[in-house]
Order: C-alpha cells, then sequence, then structure tokens
C-alpha cells in the first residue's frame, strides 16, 4: 500500500474518531469539605461506572474550587486503579467560599457547558450539597452523595467514612485505657463530631465507656460524670473512659473536665483529643462497598438525565432523595441506643 493512501485513510479516520469523542455525554466528580476515608471507592466507582455506560468521565481537584479555576482532568479507567484502599481523596478537597456567590456558580456552569460536562457527582456533605443544588439551578445536573465521618447528614443513615472513623476511635480508647488501668487513671478523650454525637456514642458502648457526652443530650457534670464514676468506685472499679463528643468543648472543654474530676475525687485524669487521626487511614470494608453502590447509583441516575438528588442509605437500602427535601430533613439522634449505653456502661 502507498505511503499516499495510507495518509488518505488516516486522515479520513481521525475526524470521524474526535467527532465521536466529542457526541459522548460527559460528566464529572468532585469531592468537598472534610475528607473521609472511602471517599477515593466513590470516586472510583463513578469514573469507572460511566466510562462502563459509554461516558467520558472528569474529575475535578479540589473541590468546588476547581470548577472556578478550571483544574479538571478527563480520567480513565487506569486513572483509578488501587485506590479504593487509600483514605483522604485523590481529588484533593477544599471549602470554597467563593462558589457561595451566585456569579460564581453561573461562572461554574458555564465552564461545564464548555467541556460538555452534562452532570457532576458531588462527594461531601450538607454545605457541599447547597452548592450542588446551586449548580444544578444553574443549569448542570448534579448529584450528591453523603461523604463525611461524623455521620450528621440527617436524609441518610450512613455516610462513607462514618465506620472507619468509629473503628479509628476504637482502636485509640482501647490504647488509652490499658495506660488508664495501668494508673488507675480517669481518661476523657474528645472524639469527632461537632454537631453528631454518633461517633461519641458508638465508641463509649463499645470501649465501655463510665459517660459519654454528646451534644444532642443536656448533661450535669456532677450528676452524669462524677455521680458514675463514684458508683463505679463503689463496685470495685478504679480506672475510668470518659468519650466526649467534639461538640461538647464548646461549653465544657476536655482539659476542664479533667480537672473537674480531679478536683472533685482526687484522681488522677488526663484528657486526650483524638482530632484528625479520625480521618485517615484505610477505609473499613463498609465503607468500600457503601461508597461503590452510592457512586454506581449516582452516575445511573445522570445516565438518565436526572438531577438535584441525593443518594443515601434509608432502611439498609440505597436510594435516593430529592436534594431539597433532603437539606430540609432534621437530623434524630438514636435516644434509645444512648439509654442503653448509659444502663450497662456501669
Amino acid at each position: 500500500m502507498s505511503d499516499i493512501l495510507l495518509k488518505t485513510i488516516a486522515e479520513e479516520t481521525k475526524p470521524k474518531v474526535a467527532e465521536k469523542k466529542d457526541k459522548q455525554r460527559s460528566i464529572a466528580v468532585l469531592t468537598s469539605g472534610g475528607d473521609a476515608p472511602g471517599m477515593n471507592a466513590a470516586v472510583r466507582a463513578v469514573v469507572r461506572s460511566g466510562i462502563n455506560m459509554g461516558m467520558r468521565v472528569f474529575g475535578i481537584y479540589r473541590g468546588y474550587n476547581g470548577l472556578l479555576n478550571e483544574d479538571i482532568k478527563e480520567m480513565t479507567l487506569r486513572s483509578v486503579s488501587d485506590i479504593i484502599g487509600n483514605g483522604g481523596t485523590m481529588l484533593y478537597t477544599a471549602r470554597s467560599e467563593e462558589f457561595k456567590k451566585p456569579e460564581a456558580q453561573k461562572r461554574a456552569a458555564e465552564f461545564c457547558r464548555s467541556k460538555g460536562i452534562s452532570g457532576v457527582v458531588v462527594i461531601g456533605g450538607d454545605g457541599s450539597f447547597q452548592g450542588a443544588r446551586a449548580l444544578t439551578n444553574a443549569g448542570v445536573n448534579c448529584i450528591g452523595v453523603p461523604g463525611t465521618i461524623d455521620n450528621d447528614i440527617a436524609c441518610s443513615e450512613y455516610t462513607v467514612g462514618y465506620d472507619t472513623a468509629m473503628n479509628t476511635a476504637l482502636e485509640m480508647v482501647d490504647r488509652i485505657r490499658d495506660t488508664a488501668q495501668s494508673h488507675d487513671r480517669c481518661s476523657i478523650v474528645e472524639v469527632m463530631g461537632r454537631r453528631c454525637g454518633d461517633i461519641a456514642l458508638q465508641t463509649g458502648i463499645a470501649t465501655g465507656a463510665t459517660a459519654i457526652l454528646v451534644p444532642e443530650v443536656e448533661f450535669n457534670l456532677e450528676r452524669d460524670v462524677i455521680t458514675r464514676i463514684v458508683n463505679t468506685q463503689k463496685t470495685g472499679k478504679k480506672h475510668f473512659i470518659i468519650v466526649v463528643a467534639e461538640g461538647v468543648s464548646k461549653t465544657h472543654k476536655v482539659n476542664d473536665i479533667a480537672k473537674y474530676i480531679e478536683q472533685r475525687l482526687g484522681i488522677e485524669a488526663r484528657a486526650t483529643i483524638l482530632g484528625h487521626v479520625q480521618r485517615g487511614g484505610s477505609p473499613s470494608v463498609r465503607d468500600r462497598v457503601v461508597a461503590s453502590e452510592m457512586g454506581y447509583r449516582a452516575v445511573e441516575l445522570l445516565n438518565k438525565g436526572i438531577g438535584n438528588r441525593v443518594v443515601v442509605m434509608r432502611d439498609g437500602k440505597i436510594t435516593d432523595l430529592d436534594i431539597t427535601e433532603a437539606l430540609n430533613m432534621k437530623r434524630v439522634f438514636d435516644r434509645d441506643l444512648y439509654k442503653i449505653a448509659m444502663t450497662i456502661s456501669i
């Protein structure tokens, strides 16, 4: 075959391939707000599900800031290889004050249209979902996927990252218990949860904490901490664990609680703030599986041209809700489980 004929074939073929690629539906994925173990599993599910459904998939870096700064890259099947077990998020994350402005939302939507992106999967919390709703209203379909370790999204009974964070807190408190027992000491441990006491409640039950303090339940230090310690002392116990949710520290700092216990009871007390260690680490099996399910469901919705929804877990099943309805829901704290915790931790 002559060089001229080969060149002619190449020229005829190239435009057709490009034309086919341009006609493909395109979607994007971003992670926003605080990072959570399992976000990478959700990103992986979005990318591979989208490509499997015949779409181009773009990764947006550093949340909504990435849309405004045009920090975006097309993803392939291999772009998300071997990330399912990694903590954090390969797309990085950030909180964007600028994106709250209508003109910024309009600019982001225009950028999406310029890239042919008809839908975006937003992995994050309530603040991220508000951004997703705004972007949908600006003309780009968005689907929210709940990713936050606090489990504080009212519309979903489970959020990606929660299980891993609980198990991390459990491991840390178990270690603290070893040294508390060695010194006949009281350890006051602060876990994450600004508005939500779920991590504290679950960790407190799992570690047999003497007292659990959460923002959803009013408490009195004398009645709910000192009296409980005294009562357990009478049964022969000499070391104690008090688990405190982060949100409680607005009014009762863990160091102040430790000092109060020392002054009232004369026992050595130490405060520990676990902090961001709870955000990191390889995600648990549950977080990997749930993130994969939610990511797939989000792409299914976008593939049908559906937006303004949040993928949630309800009664143990993955489903979806209108995003405005979801944002208006009020979180319900499990007071029955709290009652059980206070009954058996004696």
